[in-house]
């Protein structure tokens, strides 16, 4: 017996205000994939996140995650948001960031005990961030946070790591190093990226999906100029920026500006 799909999209509707924010999704991930979604801003990425975490509930369609609906499988997941700004001065160090995700695992008002604790050691080795537990947040680098909120995610014990605009606001030797840590986790499960940058999709990455409120594609991370330019509404040329990143048309090295 085959084993479950991580995701399944089955023919999903969004709706705000009247308006059609997804159209008709449908595509499956499996177990262990490394999928990046690109498209434009206001394309409905977030929104995909939202309704696989149960936060939002579609008009119309149904999400399953390993064959359940989000309801009952939110806790299969380890979700990093968007970096947002924050207080740098507000008095909390990294290991108490990253045991705040563990307060869904106990009981309201109940200490952290033994297994939290190691836990959260664990999370924080695997980014490379143990050192640094008594650092206060604000003294952190935009990579350097990034990690920690990485951390957090992972001691829930995830079987899924969503991540929202992870590269938004780190520098490009803080992406490498985020990428090698992506690569290295999604050994043991499922990872799915974020980004309206085209140049964020590493080779790591294993799949990629395109999306504009509708699925313009799935799959291959072959992606041709034809697709590029329905998604994003205009021609896309695309260059690396560095070991990391790829170039996906390898047609069209030539132009010089990002998508």
């Amino acid at each position: 017996m085959s084993e479950p799909k991580a995701i399944s999209f089955n023919h999903i509707f969004v709706r705000y205000n009247g308006k059609t924010v997804l159209e008709d999704i449908t595509f499956d991930v499996e177990q262990r994939d490394y999928l990046g979604i690109i498209g434009p801003n206001g394309g409905g990425k977030t929104t995909l996140l939202k309704t696989l975490l149960g936060l939002i509930k579609p008009a119309r369609g149904k999400v399953l995650i390993f064959g359940k609906p989000p309801t009952q499988s939110r806790k299969l997941i380890g979700y990093v948001p968007q970096y947002t700004a924050f207080d740098r001065h507000y008095p909390i160090d990294v290991w108490d960031v990253v045991l705040m995700g563990r307060l869904g695992k106990s009981k309201i008002f109940k200490r952290y005990n033994d297994t939290d604790r190691e836990l959260a050691e664990q999370s924080l080795k695997k980014v490379a961030m143990f050192p640094d537990i008594k650092k206060q947040i604000g003294q952190l680098s935009g990579g350097q946070l990034q990690r920690v909120l990485i951390a957090r995610a992972l001691v829930s014990e995830p079987k899924i790591l969503l991540l929202d605009e992870p590269t938004a606001s780190i520098d490009p030797e803080s992406e490498t190093s985020l990428y090698d840590i992506l690569g290295e986790l999604n050994k043991e499960m499922t990872i799915i990226m974020v980004s309206h940058d085209i140049g964020a999709i590493s080779q790591q990455v294993k799949s990629v999906a395109c999306l504009n409120k509708k699925l313009f594609h799935h799959g291959s991370k072959d992606l041709t100029p034809e697709v590029m330019e329905s998604v994003y509404g205009c021609p896309v040329d695309l260059i690396a920026h560095g070991t990391p990143h790829r170039v996906l048309d390898h047609h069209h090295k030539h132009g010089d500006s990002d998508a």
